[in-house]
């Protein structure tokens, strides 16, 4: 559900403008209406703005370089020598010398890189000196290096040329000429120009380089000890700042710049405990209803249960202030969603025993997901893995065991039986979005605008029940039913509009609907896909582990356990972000479409001091 807010205005006396939203800070539930004018014209804003960007580059550059406290006695001790102080240094300066040391590492690659495509072209020709060569030119002889493919290389060259082999791979030859000085050399090769240095002493920079980049390396690490701290607390002073500033510049001046108006929201449960506060602020403040005008800022709410799929409904968006959160309601249906597209026993005992891991893994597809989500997944996968009988890709049920046949005379559901269940659970699924959006219109715009969505849930309800129950649509019932349908959804469609024009409306709905909820149905296939492919592919990891094999016990074990784990492994990171994204899909397009969800509401944010890291 959606908290309830109130709407703030104040009107402030310039003088104590901003002791009075320092004031608002310390408060800390006050969401005030940041406006962006004057923004760009703050220089000091804009700075602080650019050091909070660089500063959260620079943490999370410098945080995975951070040697563990047990690895710490067991670095160099002087691996990272000459490094300042920074604990008493601004954001600007940490950043500055970090942006030195990746200025020097990125430097010190660009020259191995152009070492490296030096020592490429000399290692066919092997070590030699270049002033022997030009000992050579003053002697009166020109030595040339050459190289062409092995069908193109003439033998006469040897005798006209004094040519010499001096190294041949698969596509090439390469050789050198040695002339006299006025000779002219006359074939048909490709000249190679090589550096004027030696292999041996390339190799030897190249090594002093690498070991200049380990250098730098350890150097930023040392760094990073004590220039992560002290960026985070620099950040919580930038955080501040930044978000002081674009309040202070969000205030209008009123009444020849003496005044500054105000305006914030906040959560109606808060009012009272501010209202001493503000009253003893000695400025003039008014709360009030929110207006259907207003941009009301969005504080979900809602029990243990649902607040773990929030994540979900902001990673879609927030629904706006006066329609229903669908958090709730969409979270059992999700959780359902996970289970049959994961849809193995095995793998849903696993994320509960690993859990640890499993939380790690889901919080990289979002940082947001919670360690109790993890569990309901996983209960969710063992619940629907019962359905199949699938364990790591065996099949359970195939053990004569009476408890394991009573469960599966219990809960079994085969593969035909189960496209069905899916294609029933969307129907559900759709006509609860449905219900929910004449429940949202009734309440936003009044009861008869949501009659047309309940002649749409009244005429799919009757024909559903009449279909299964063999009742046929000429029992009197049945057409009083569709009567009382066909009327809301032809004349109430848009309630005050033209009756024709509510007809036309009408028919346009029923085309929409005809085409669009077929394909929305249809779309629940993949819970049943998807579940049964990652079924089929952990039994063929299965078949791999025992066909690969080999004979030889203790190996053969081994090879079986390597392959079956790695197998398992891949079908459970893939069928964990299927069943993650797919799930998103019917939630996000199909069931909140049905639903009429809107969204677009802003998060409510309020004005309060950084948070401690």
């Amino acid at each position: 559900m959606i908290t309830r807010m109130k709407k703030l205005t104040f009107l402030v006396f310039h003088k104590d403008y901003e002791s009075f939203l320092e004031q608002l800070r310390d408060l800390g539930v006050v969401h005030v209406e940041v406006k962006q004018e004057g923004e760009a014209e703050n220089a000091e804003l804009q700075h602080d703005v650019y050091m909070l960007n660089r500063t959260n580059a620079v943490i999370n550059a410098l945080e995975p370089l951070v040697v563990p406290v047990d690895a710490k006695q067991n670095a160099k001790s002087d691996s990272a020598s000459a490094l300042p102080i920074v604990e008493k240094m601004s954001a600007d300066e940490i950043v500055a010398i970090y942006d030195d040391l990746i200025a020097q590492r990125s430097s010190t690659e660009q020259s191995v890189a152009s070492l490296a495509k030096d020592i490429q072209t000399l290692e066919p020709w092997g070590d030699f000196q270049p002033q022997t060569v030009a000992r050579l030119g003053e002697a009166g002889y020109k030595m040339q290096f050459f190289t062409c493919p092995h069908k193109s290389y003439d033998e006469q060259w040897e005798k006209d040329y004094n040519a010499i082999l001096i190294h041949h791979d698969k596509q090439s030859v390469y050789f050198i000429t040695v002339t006299p000085s006025n000779q002219e050399v006359d074939i048909d090769a490709e000249i190679c120009r090589l550096p004027q240095r030696s292999l041996n002493d390339l190799k030897a920079e190249m090594k002093s380089l690498e070991e200049g980049i380990d250098a730098i390396d350890a150097r930023l690490a040392k760094f990073a000890e004590s220039a992560v701290p002290a960026l985070k607390e620099a950040k919580e002073g930038l955080s501040d700042n930044v978000d002081f500033a674009r309040v202070r510049l969000t205030g209008e001046p009123a009444c020849a710049d003496k005044l500054f108006l105000l305006q914030g929201w906040v959560p109606s449960k808060d009012v009272e405990g501010i209202r001493t506060a503000l009253d003893n602020s000695g400025q003039f403040y008014q709360i009030d209803d929110p207006t259907p005008e207003d941009n009301i800022p969005i504080e979900l709410s809602n029990n243990k249960f649902a607040k773990l799929f929030e994540p979900l409904t902001k990673l879609y968006m927030l629904p706006s202030y006066r329609e229903l959160d669908l958090t709730l309601f969409f979270a059992p249906f999700f959780m359902l969603f996970f289970g049959l597209c994961l849809g193995d026993m095995g793998y849903g005992l696993l994320m509960i025993v690993a859990l640890p891991i499993f939380e790690k893994l889901f919080k990289l597809i979002n940082p947001e997901f919670s360690k109790g989500l993890v569990v309901l997944f996983g209960a969710s996968t063992i619940l629907c893995g019962a359905l199949s009988g699938n364990f790591f890709g065996f099949q359970l049920y195939d053990l004569q065991i009476p408890f394991v046949q009573k469960l599966k005379d219990l809960l079994y559901i085969d593969s035909s039986k189960m496209f069905t269940v899916s294609l029933g659970i969307g129907v559900v699924q759709i006509l609860f979005g449905m219900i929910l959006k004449a429940i949202n219109l009734a309440i936003q715009c009044g009861f008869k605008y949501a009659l047309s969505t309940i002649g749409w849930i009244i005429l799919l309800v009757t024909a559903i029940v009449a279909a299964l129950t063999g009742i046929g649509f000429g029992n009197p019932v049945v057409i009083g039913l569709l009567a009382i349908a066909g009327i809301c959804i032809f004349f109430f469609n848009s309630p005050g509009k033209n009756p024709l024009l509510n007809v036309g409306l009408g028919l346009w709905d029923t085309y929409n609907m005809a085409t669009g909820l077929l394909g929305d149905v249809l779309s629940y296939v993949r819970l049943f896909a998807l579940g049964l492919s990652g079924g089929i592919l952990g039994q063929v990891f299965n078949s791999m582990a025992v066909g690969m094999s080999p004979k030889t016990p203790v190996i053969g074990f081994l090879v079986m356990a390597l392959i079956f784990c790695v197998g398992h492994a891949l079908n459970i990171f893939m069928n964990i972000l299927g069943a993650i994204v797919h799930p998103m899909r019917l939630t996000f397009v199909e069931f909140f479409k049905n639903a009429g969800y809107t969204g677009g509401g802003e998060e409510y944010h309020p004005f309060s001091k950084a948070q401690k890291i």
